[in-house]
């Protein structure tokens, strides 16, 4: 039985990345399920406190460095809070649209769209729609090395 435990585990992991390209997938919440699969169902004096500890504030370092890389970016460039919205509805929308392109085309063009209506000025708005795009994969960069700096430490952590 232990070896489904272990292939729940995996899949779980495995999901938690899938969970970049498709928003609608918590990566976060993946990882936890593979930390407690682990933790309740194969060994459960396998992790220490530290571990624990240090997961937590991993979590809240990845959801704010998503949150925060869009909200920068979009801000910089002069993007309406209504811009930023969009852009995390349409991220969510262009991921089932157009995968994996339409995660970063429909936020793109919906924050274009939007911030034409708002400042008249297609220029600007094209620079808040970019700004938009690069907060989007920064985010996405982060939160890729943060999940994997993650998975690591579990696997040394059951290792050691």
């Amino acid at each position: 039985m232990e070896y489904v435990w272990w292939g729940i585990t995996v899949i779980l992991f495995i999901l938690s990345f899938v969970g970049i390209v498709y928003p609608l997938i918590p990566s976060i919440v993946m990882i936890w399920g593979g930390f407690a699969v682990y933790q309740f169902l194969i060994n459960p004096d396998g992790l220490s406190i530290w571990f624990w500890i240090s997961m937590i504030i991993l979590s809240i370092v990845l959801i704010a460095a998503d949150i925060i890389a869009n909200s920068y970016f979009v801000k910089k460039y002069g993007g309406s809070k209504t811009s930023e919205r969009i852009a995390v509805v349409a991220t969510i929308i262009g991921s089932f649209i157009l995968p994996p392109f339409g995660i970063i085309i429909i936020p793109f063009l919906a924050v274009l769209i939007t911030e034409v209506i708002i400042h008249k000025d297609t220029k600007k708005a094209a620079k808040i729609g970019f700004a938009t795009v690069i907060g989007f994969l920064g985010g996405s960069i982060a939160k890729l090395l943060i999940q994997l700096l993650m998975i690591v430490w579990f696997i040394l952590a059951v290792i050691f």
